[in-house]
């Protein structure tokens, strides 16, 4: 732009989306920070171990069976990239930790049609949950104000929150926490 040029209307919708990244950007950045630490401990409230969603395949997915050995949590659903991305390495770790003790449960935030369509061609080991706009509720109150996916969470045998992590994981994150609670 030349001196004295007005800006155009091209220029400030940039300008306005470069201002909601930088925002967005620096609330990933916040909300990473506050929860890539393993701490915390905060126990659940006693309406989470009492929760159901039905399974694609038939049946329930009941939590209140899930008590007592670490649990990693996955929210995920097939419209969101990261989350699709993750759920391989989600699946390996179920597979590999699970005589550690792990247990681990994915929540679709989905149409059940489309989980269910995904999971016939791309299948994990872990039990999936359908827990449609009641998953996105239930995101916010375990402390993921914004409701962004992929949000992972874990829950150590004692029924408290260990850790928390908005966005995709990583192999360290799995890592970490596997070393953290392989004892339960």
């Amino acid at each position: 732009m030349s001196d004295g040029a007005k800006p155009t209307r091209r220029g400030w919708l940039f300008g306005g989306v470069a201002v909601v990244a930088a925002a967005a950007g620096a609330g990933g950045a916040w909300w990473k920070g506050r929860s890539s630490a393993t701490g915390g401990g905060e126990a659940l409230d006693p309406t989470f171990w009492a929760r159901r969603f039905d399974r694609p395949e038939g049946g329930e997915l009941d939590f209140a069976s899930l008590r007592g050995k670490p649990l990693l949590v996955n929210f995920w659903a097939t419209w969101c990239p990261p989350c699709i991305e993750e759920l391989p390495m989600v699946d390996r770790f179920f597979r590999d930790q699970a005589a550690n003790g792990w247990q681990v449960v994915g929540l679709a935030i989905d149409q059940p049609s489309a989980v269910r369509k995904f999971l016939e061609r791309t299948p994990v080991s872990f039990p999936v949950g359908l827990a449609g706009l009641e998953g996105t509720e239930l995101v916010r109150q375990l402390g993921n104000t914004g409701g962004g996916l992929p949000f992972t969470m874990v829950v150590n045998a004692e029924g408290a929150v260990a850790a928390r992590k908005m966005g995709k994981l990583e192999p360290a994150d799995l890592d970490a926490w596997r070393r953290a609670f392989v004892h339960g």
